[in-house]
């Protein structure tokens, strides 16, 4: 009896041994592969801050600075991102440090030049506003020798007061001299270093004389205060020229000047006078296939919960539908895959061109969009800059680029601009910073959304689900939507938004769904499919004559464009909604197709919307649906397949936006032709009202833009 038991023990302990054999196996292969995967994220993660730092010391575009206040001179190069104050903190200023000395020499001396130069023509300044509140005459003597002995005792001053009368000073002297630069590779490299603009210390002698005569002058002819010119130096470029009284003197104007002028500006070169394309043509970039073609096939990575693979098939429209109301050239088409859209399109453009020197703009194929979402819900967020960082390094080195340093070029997002504000300091924040790097801010940025106080950023129609291949299915589908009968004053279609605030969403659907038998309602709330389905979605708004279109997450909706499709007749309650967007796609007056009532109105109780819209007059909503059925084609993409047989009968979303920035692109080169000091005479955070009126005076929508 004792051996069977022996042998079941000694079974036991073999069968012991060789589980916890096994389990340190494991373990050690565990460790191993930790090991390699932290070997792995650190390379990766060293590879991207280095581009980054590549990319802030290569940075060759000449915008305005704004430099914190809490930002000291260092003996390192510190570059500060130029990000607007009332989307974001300033960013803090990054360090290039000496790991990559053997890609980036830095040339002490010529810093230390630099930095005497700048004190000696700061103080300058300082003395010279002196002598004007006290006594010019008496003091001018006297204040050049004392700024001499200062300077010579190494008084230093904030980075930004040096820069500023240094840069002024600098460009003045200069101003012949750039307009007879050449589009050279040595001029370009020249101008690539931050500060190699500087002249020689040998002329700064002559210079400071030079200097101090003509902001004498300059003083002696504009009343200023030694407080308000203080506060002037401080504040950013974009405020100093609008101030109420026009207390800024012409010397403090020619501290920013020709900021934003390119080093050289080349036109395109001149066709015969008959030419279809004349001062149409546009040249695309032939960028590494990593940047658009590889991501389309490796679509699978894309989205973690959506089939991109599917959503990008058919040139980007995604899956074909079957016909509705009778018509053909439907799709699934997904909002995120303009880019791919838009890329497609541009293939099919009759003025695109392979010769460059003919281009009167540039296009950029980057799928920033679809780039970014690779990496919008991963935990390593430095990954979603890494590829724009090197796009950016990469249209550096174009010859085309040179021409107006990127003033020329524009790009395509199929997001918001909200998905590419990320600042610098707050990595773990939504989305990039693609939309404040450098060279994005003097390029034109086409996106579903832009922001209203961004210079670059200009908004174009989400993609709908109709993209029609001929002529004829567009008159088609406007002749039905002419016809069809509408049994609701009004309808709504999304979600409420309870962790919102300001929203309205809640008082509007109360008030539809006190208006039964005249408001339609379509709650998206979690478990319903009708809302992801388009001909379920489209189906809702043929059966009402207006659709109500208030701001959700942002201030735009596709559901805008949708409905426009149906023929239903846009309600707007916020100007950001439509008017201050679409400014190259939707009429100037804004009561031709559509309805605004101001959202405080809703929130406050003051405003039926049933009774605001059935006092509207029979013939004006059939003036106004008119209206937005002629709309359609301008907010639509056409098939980047089909071929229209009467092609430019009509022109679609594609068209207007690419006529938009072919006008704004010639609108910048006439004024640095025409030499002006600054390219944009008003605050970025005006730029909503510039690009709807023309100008930035007050307005009515002043409080819905107000970010105070």
């Amino acid at each position: 009896m004792r051996k069977p038991q022996r042998r079941g023990a000694m079974a036991m302990e073999k069968s012991s041994s060789k589980y916890r054999t096994q389990f340190w196996y494991v373990a050690m292969v565990s460790f191993l592969l930790w090991l390699v995967l932290l070997y792995l994220f650190s390379s990766s993660a060293t590879t991207v801050h280095t581009h980054e730092r590549l990319f802030r010391q290569e940075n060759v575009i000449n915008l305005p600075i704004n430099v914190p206040k809490h930002v000291q001179e260092s003996d390192q190069a510190v570059l500060p991102v130029d990000v607007p104050k009332h989307d974001q903190e300033p960013d803090q200023p990054v360090v290039v440090s000496d790991v990559d000395n053997n890609t980036l020499p830095v040339n002490t001396s010529q810093e230390v030049q630099i930095s005497e130069d700048a004190k000696v023509v700061t103080d300058l300044v300082e003395e010279l506003e002196k002598e004007k509140i006290e006594n010019e005459k008496k003091r001018a003597d006297s204040g050049l020798s004392g700024r001499t002995t200062r300077s010579r005792r190494g008084h230093r001053e904030p980075r930004k007061a040096r820069l500023e009368p240094e840069k002024k000073r600098v460009r003045h002297n200069d101003d012949d001299n750039e307009r007879n630069v050449v589009n050279s590779d040595e001029n370009h490299q020249s101008y690539d270093k931050e500060l190699n603009f500087l002249e020689p210390k040998d002329d700064v002698g002559s210079k400071k004389d030079r200097v101090g005569k003509e902001m004498a002058n300059d003083l002696s002819n504009n009343d200023i205060e030694s407080d308000n010119t203080s506060e002037t130096v401080s504040e950013p470029k974009t405020q100093r020229h609008f101030t109420p009284n026009k207390t800024v003197s012409v010397a403090k104007n020619r501290v920013t000047s020709r900021r934003n002028r390119p080093k050289v500006m080349v036109r395109p070169r001149a066709t015969r006078r008959n030419d279809p394309c004349r001062g149409k043509y546009v040249y695309m970039h032939d960028v590494p296939s990593l940047f658009n073609e590889e991501l389309l096939k490796n679509c699978w990575t894309l989205s973690r919960w959506t089939d991109m693979c599917e959503l990008t098939s058919n040139f980007g429209l995604g899956p074909r539908l079957s016909n509705m109301e009778g018509v053909s050239g439907w799709f699934a088409t997904n909002q995120f895959t303009l880019e791919v859209i838009f890329h497609n399109r541009m293939k099919q453009y009759k003025c695109l061109t392979k010769d460059s020197s003919l281009a009167s703009a540039v296009y950029v194929p980057y799928y920033p969009g679809l780039d970014l979402m690779r990496f919008l819900w991963g935990p390593f967020p430095f990954m979603r800059d890494a590829a724009a960082l090197d796009l950016m390094k990469w249209l550096r080195e174009r010859p085309e680029w040179k021409r107006m340093d990127g003033r020329d070029h524009f790009m395509v997002a199929g997001r918001t601009t909200w998905d590419f504000m990320r600042t610098p300091e707050n990595e773990s924040d939504w989305g990039n910073r693609l939309m404040i790097l450098p060279e994005i801010r003097n390029m034109t940025m086409l996106l579903i959304e832009s922001s209203p106080w961004n210079y670059h950023g200009f908004a174009v129609p989400y993609p709908t689900y109709f993209h029609p291949s001929t002529n004829a299915e567009i008159l088609q589908w406007q002749n039905r939507m002419r016809r069809i009968k509408r049994r609701y004053l009004f309808s709504f279609v999304g979600a409420p938004r309870p962790n919102l605030g300001d929203s309205i969403r809640t008082e509007i659907m109360d008030q539809c769904k006190a208006s039964r038998r005249k408001c339609k309602l379509l709650e998206c709330v979690s478990g319903s499919q009708k809302c992801y389905k388009p001909d379920q979605i489209m189906k809702f708004f043929l059966s009402s004559t207006f659709c109500l279109q208030p701001p959700g997450d942002s201030y735009t909706r596709r559901s805008t464009f949708d409905s426009i499709l149906a023929g239903c007749i846009p309600v707007f309650f916020h100007p950001g909604s439509a008017y201050a967007q679409y400014i190259w796609h939707l009429p100037k007056d804004i009561g031709k197709y559509s309805v605004f009532i101001p959202e405080k109105n809703v929130k406050e109780g003051k405003a039926s919307i049933e009774k605001v819209l059935s006092r509207i007059p029979r013939g004006k909503v059939v003036a106004m649906r008119e209206e937005v059925v002629k709309l359609i084609p301008r907010l639509m993409y056409f098939n980047p397949s089909g071929k229209r047989g009467d092609a430019g009968r009509f022109e679609d979303a594609f068209d207007v936006a690419v006529d938009g920035v072919l006008q704004r692109v010639e609108g910048l080169r006439k004024r640095i032709e025409e030499g002006n000091e600054e390219i944009f005479e008003f605050p970025e955070q005006f730029s909503w009202k510039y690009n709807v009126f023309g100008n930035v005076e007050k307005h009515e929508w002043d409080s819905y833009f107000d970010r105070h």
